[in-house]
């Protein structure tokens, strides 16, 4: 089994396999060539989206300048997407977002997990967990969403939050740590 193979099956693998680093190094350039382009070039900026995510459900998706991942295949967007400025997913495990989601500006997911051990996390070792984000959520800005966090539909999480737990669906949740303040069913 290759590293990538076991990185995608949410096993343990080497972050520094040299297959995985010619991988990262080529979706920089890809990334690059994104936040370079004319924001006025709508045409461009999607076929270019539609290259190097995983799935997008329609054309009506805006990431703004600039966005950041890892890979992006393993990224998969819902109808009507919106990302703000300084978008980042490192998605080394599946990042699911449903249709009508809107991601405020500095919003980051993280799939990739390191050992808390310092000997253990010099090996360089590690794994990822999925995200997955349901329908008509909005996400607001400098939030943080941690390896493994699923957040329900109709959810608004609020500024600043950082989502270390699951978040039922039809609720308003906010803070470090985020907690559901509010629910809406």
């Amino acid at each position: 089994m290759t590293e990538k193979e076991k990185m995608l099956a949410g096993m343990t693998y080497s972050a520094v396999d040299a297959q995985l680093l010619d991988e990262l190094n080529a979706v920089k350039e890809v990334i690059h060539e994104y936040n370079m382009m004319r924001p006025s070039d709508n045409t461009g900026r999607l076929k270019l989206l539609k290259s190097l995510l995983g799935h997008i459900a329609d054309d009506e998706i805006i990431i703004n300048q600039p966005f950041y991942c890892d890979y992006g295949k393993q990224i998969s967007v819902g109808k009507r997407f919106f990302a703000n400025f300084h978008f980042t997913v490192l998605d080394e495990a599946k990042v699911t977002i449903g249709d009508d989601c809107f991601i405020g500006p500095n919003v980051s997911i993280y799939t990739a997990c390191h050992s808390t051990d310092p000997v253990e996390r010099n090996t360089r070792r590690e794994w990822a967990e999925p995200v997955t984000i349901g329908n008509n959520v909005w996400i607001g800005g400098s939030v943080t969403i941690l390896p493994g966090v699923t957040i329900g539909n109709n959810v608004t999480i609020g500024a600043g939050s950082v989502v270390a737990k699951d978040i039922p669906s039809n609720t308003v949740a906010v803070g470090n740590p985020c907690k559901v303040i509010t629910n809406l069913a």
